[in-house]
């Protein structure tokens, strides 16, 4: 695991400030008046143990304008990492890779078939038959999950370190 220490010491040598990162929570109980599940603080509490600074979690329906609105929200902010959980299955409301692709400059397959594959491995079926995404939008990293809490915390260790590498590679230029 990342120590959140190391992570501020690298990023005062390199002169790069915490890392900010924003998460999105897609459920359609959200359209209707409900509040964000509990993946939302989990998302919330591994990020920033991985030495993260996280602006906000906002939550949408499965809907893709609002979906891409809320990504795309994030990457204007200027956020290094863009977390979302669900709409990534196969069902007719999983919507989220169609939203997101349209936002990515290059997409990082790798982190997507580590997280499938670390999530199949875990025992996690819905991680591991996830449709999400994984690029880079600008100068942001954006990442959709699957909505178990065994996908969110098997997906997160498997894209901690990968993308404070992926963060520190595109902030060089």
């Amino acid at each position: 695991m990342i120590d959140s220490a190391d992570v501020e010491a690298e990023a005062v040598v390199r002169g790069i400030a915490t890392p900010r990162a924003l998460v999105v929570v897609i459920d359609d109980r959200i359209g209707d008046g409900e509040g964000p599940e509990l993946l939302g603080p989990l998302v919330v509490e591994l990020l920033e143990e991985a030495g993260f600074h996280v602006d906000a979690t906002t939550g949408v329906s499965g809907d893709e304008v609002e979906i891409r609105n809320a990504i795309n929200t994030a990457v204007i902010g200027g956020v290094d990492l863009v977390v979302s959980t669900g709409g990534v299955g196969v069902g007719p409301r999983d919507v989220v890779p169609e939203a997101t692709e349209p936002l990515l400059d290059r997409r990082l397959r790798g982190i997507e078939e580590a997280i499938r594959s670390s999530g199949l491995s875990a025992g996690s079926a819905d991680a591991g038959l996830s449709r999400g995404m994984a690029g880079i939008s600008g100068q942001t990293v954006v990442v959709n999950l699957a909505d178990s809490r065994a996908a969110v915390r098997d997906g997160m260790a498997t894209l901690m370190p990968l993308a404070h590498h992926v963060i520190a590679a595109i902030s060089e230029f």
